[in-house]
């Protein structure tokens, strides 16, 4: 799993928090449209946005879309928020 971090995704607008590996050397904005069909997919509840948004939880940094994972402070353990 080195080519991969730990990190816990919460989704406000359905109060839900996952735990999940991403990989380091996607972009940040395929992983946000992944992240979305993930988050529809286990709770049927939220609807799929082409525009999503990846934000650290605690810094409040807006991910840049066309950053790699690698290139961010996105490390094990870093709590990220979707919307």
């Amino acid at each position: 799993m080195e080519y991969k971090v730990l990190i816990k995704l919460y989704v406000p607008e359905i109060e839900e928090s996952y735990e999940m590996y991403i990989p380091i050397n996607k972009y940040i904005g395929e992983i946000s449209e992944l992240l979305c069909k993930l988050v529809n997919d286990l709770s049927k509840v939220y609807p799929i946005k082409k525009n999503a948004c990846l934000c650290n939880r605690y810094s409040g940094i807006i991910y840049d879309k066309n950053n790699t994972i690698r290139q961010t402070d996105i490390r094990n353990g870093t709590e990220l928020v979707l919307f």
